[in-house]
């Protein structure tokens, strides 16, 4: 299977930076992708992107040894398998608020006996090798978002989830949830 490069560089203790992708073209993609970031994630919940838009963009990306993520818009099975099936690399989460939902989203990305993820990966064979089922429970990302005072609450127990590899914060929702304006300038 090719390489997860991200969490390569992740395990050795490198920082990374990311992309971000909110319309739905495989032209910017491929530009993005070629600009050195470590990964470029294809923002499905508030851009503008859709699942097949999403395709052409991953297709784009994986010309490259960028890492293609995808924020999925919810914690949803069928998206995200079709999202992992597709190509992606990574998964990040959004409004992840408890334990159960964090176990909730790593068991739809990992394969039996670790999850609940049913085989199908169309496209990801193609990109990341024949050998995919092998070594996606150990290649592919789960990202929670931590984006509500519940899920501040609870982070300890989230961040225990086995299979969790890591988290973002949501600066805008969780302002929001902690009863002020979101903003982008602090």
């Amino acid at each position: 299977m090719r390489a997860n490069r991200l969490r390569q560089l992740w395990d050795a203790g490198e920082k990374t930076v990311n992309a971000w992708l909110g319309i739905p073209n495989s032209f910017s993609a491929e530009i993005m992708a070629q600009q050195g970031f470590e990964s470029v994630t294809i923002d499905m919940q508030h851009g503008l992107v859709d699942y097949p838009a999403s395709i052409g963009m991953l297709q784009a990306i994986s010309t490259t040894d960028t890492v293609p993520l995808v924020r999925v818009p919810w914690n949803e099975p069928g998206i995200i398998m079709k999202s992992l099936d597709a190509g992606a690399y990574g998964i990040i989460c959004p409004m992840i608020n408890s334990k159960a939902e964090a176990e909730a989203f790593v068991s739809s990305v990992r394969y039996p006996p670790l999850g609940s993820r049913s085989f199908g990966p169309i496209r990801a064979t193609m990109y990341a090798g024949a050998d995919y089922y092998k070594h996606a429970n150990n290649t592919v990302l789960t990202l929670a978002m931590i984006e509500t005072t519940d899920a501040m609450a609870a982070l300890e127990d989230i961040l225990a989830v086995p299979g969790l590899d890591g988290i973002y914060v949501g600066p805008a929702d969780l302002s929001i949830s902690m009863g002020h304006a979101p903003r982008m300038d602090q």
